[in-house]
């Protein structure tokens, strides 16, 4: 075949596709196509090709791009999820209730929103990420997600047990830790005024208890009404992991305000189960008095292991931080001096002479406001009359005070053959690992809060997926810690501090990455949320021919060197699928 102009004297010449052979030895043609009307850049093109070469022309007027759905994100967690092989975990079957379970554990990582927000998002019809489509879910609403909601939460102790088979061996280190989050809405039976750690008085909250390994990572999560006090939700962690996941001998570390001297006796050691926690400052000051504690010990050491009878059969391992001595001095002493400004202001105001304030009553309600403001009452002299007010610091009280700062005292029922005091104190201070898991279930990524459902049933499953969610976010923060403001090396940063007491250091190279803001290789390094973001450029495309309007199909953006760099750190294959 060949393109031939045929001159028309007056008219443009006339284009046409001729095909032509040899027919009784003479060349025979035929037209096939009459192209005069044709633009002259396609017939250019296509002249080029039947030469056997190749048409190139204008890419903006060859092709049309339908639509771009932000991808590599999706494709990044959601590939860390099957890696882990959390689908199979939740359910061996593959079902659209596993499907849409594993579409809001992703988009819970990727974008925390309400299940309503979330459906439409996964609806392929909408302008939202790839992550319906990858999954195969079609349409979604609402309904679909709360029902798959119930589906997940009939699975938690099956999905736990799983778990813990994973993470927790027999002997091992438990932490354990409560937090609250405030709730919107006064319906649901879990909702209920308590000590509300968001900073939001007033409001109706829920508490959560979460058990991590000693490495941080998520195994269980429960739910508790919001007037639960921390002790009591020791009793339902410890049946978790002995029914549930059948470890008959763990160590639960947990803080001084979860495991209390009552819960250790009634909860703990009937079972025989050991445990590390610590002394509540008032239990030091007796130890104190008793001379148990003496100042003197630390002139060389910040760790000394003693054994009083007030605790028998108990390890009391004494530590004292002079970092957190001074900060405890500096803090005491500014809300020493914002109490004495206000009651400054209320003596003031009593010897006055223009309308003062009188009255022991009044003036003792005035003052009872001032010094709890900022709990310092204990610190104060008061006297209060009908027309005087005098206050003065107790300086006996206040040095006395000051002569523990910085001192914490560990105790465990293990023994010295079982773990070392240092040991001790790096097990305890892992606590450290669940206040980063809470920080970001409730505020940097997961959001747990503000909570809007009002069945209860619910409420505990928005939370196993916000654990569930964390669970899959902490194994990709281990992965990517190269790219991101993490430390890379735990071995090499603990060797930067003389003793477990002392305040952890960074390594080297996380020091090196913090000033620089730049990974060992020179890039850009990222928060967990801006890498993500990141990741996002990548979409996927999906493009139509002009020619052939028929053949859509789809290509991806090409991705950058710190794209590349992350999928293999994640060893998750970034690949297009129609």
């Amino acid at each position: 075949m060949y393109i031939e102009s045929v001159k028309n004297r007056n008219s443009p010449p006339c284009v046409l596709l001729r095909e032509s052979w040899r027919e009784d030895g003479k060349v025979r043609k035929r037209t096939i196509l009459n192209l005069t009307k044709w633009p002259a850049p396609l017939v250019t093109g296509l002249r080029e090709l039947l030469r056997g070469g190749v048409a190139v022309r204008d890419v903006a007027d060859s092709f049309e791009i339908l639509r771009s759905r932000p991808h590599g994100h999706v494709a990044a967690t959601l590939g860390s999820l099957r890696q882990l092989k959390l689908d199979s975990l939740l359910d061996p079957q593959p079902s659209r209730y596993r499907d849409l379970a594993c579409a809001l554990i992703v988009a819970r990582i990727l974008q925390p929103r309400s299940k309503l927000a979330t459906a439409r998002a996964l609806d392929p019809e909408t302008l939202g990420s790839s992550l319906g489509s990858d999954l195969g879910l079609g349409g979604v609403s609402d309904d679909d997600l709360y029902r798959a909601m119930d589906w997940l939460l009939a699975r938690q102790p099956a999905i736990e047990t799983a778990l813990a088979r994973r993470h927790l061996a027999a002997g091992d280190f438990v932490l354990a830790d409560v937090s609250s989050s405030y709730f919107e809405g006064r319906r649901c039976s879990l909702a209920a005024r308590g000590h509300s750690r968001d900073g939001k008085k007033g409001k109706l909250q829920i508490v959560f208890g979460l058990l991590c390994n000693r490495a941080g990572c998520p195994v269980a999560v429960q739910v508790f009404a919001g007037n639960t006090a921390d002790p009591r939700t020791v009793g339902p962690q410890i049946n978790t992991l002995r029914q549930n996941f059948g470890l008959e001998r763990v160590v639960l570390v947990g803080d001084r305000g979860l495991l209390t001297e009552a819960r250790l006796r009634a909860d703990l050691e009937p079972l025989g189960l050991d445990w590390i926690t610590a002394l509540r400052n008032p239990a030091i000051r007796l130890l104190a008095e008793a001379k148990e504690v003496q100042l003197s010990l630390f002139d060389e050491r910040d760790l000394v292991e003693i054994t009083s009878a007030q605790y028998p059969d108990e390890r009391l391992l004494l530590c004292r931080n002079p970092d957190l001595a001074r900060e405890r001095a500096r803090k005491r002493e500014e809300l020493l001096q914002a109490t004495e400004a206000r009651l400054a202001a209320i003596a003031t105001a009593v010897r006055r002479k223009r309308n003062p304030l009188r009255g022991a009553a009044k003036i003792g309600l005035r003052v009872g406001k001032a010094v709890q403001k900022y709990k310092m009452a204990k610190h104060f002299e008061l006297t209060i009359r009908g027309r005087s007010f005098r206050y003065v610091r107790k300086t006996e009280a206040i040095a006395a005070e000051a002569a523990l700062d910085g001192l914490y005292v560990i105790r465990t029922s293990l023994a010295q053959e079982e773990l070392a005091a240092d040991e001790a104190v790096r097990a305890y201070k892992g606590l450290g690992r669940v206040e980063r898991a809470f920080r970001s279930f409730k505020t940097v990524d997961l959001k747990v809060r503000p909570i809007y459902h009002w069945n209860a049933e619910r409420v505990r499953a928005h939370v196993l997926l916000c654990m569930l969610a964390y669970y899959v976010e902490w194994h990709m923060r281990e992965k990517l810690a190269p790219l991101l403001f993490a430390e890379e090396d735990p071995a090499a940063a603990e060797a930067q501090r003389d003793s477990p007491v002392a305040p952890a250091q960074p390594s080297p190279a996380a020091r090196e990455k913090a000033s620089t803001q730049r990974t060992t290789d020179g890039r850009t390094a990222h928060s967990f949320r801006t890498l993500l973001d990141d990741l996002a450029t990548i979409t996927r495309n999906r493009i139509q021919p002009k020619l052939d309007p028929a053949q859509p199909f789809e290509m991806l953006t090409r991705p950058t060197a710190l794209q590349k760099r992350a999928f293999e750190l994640l060893g998750v294959k970034l690949e297009c699928t129609q």
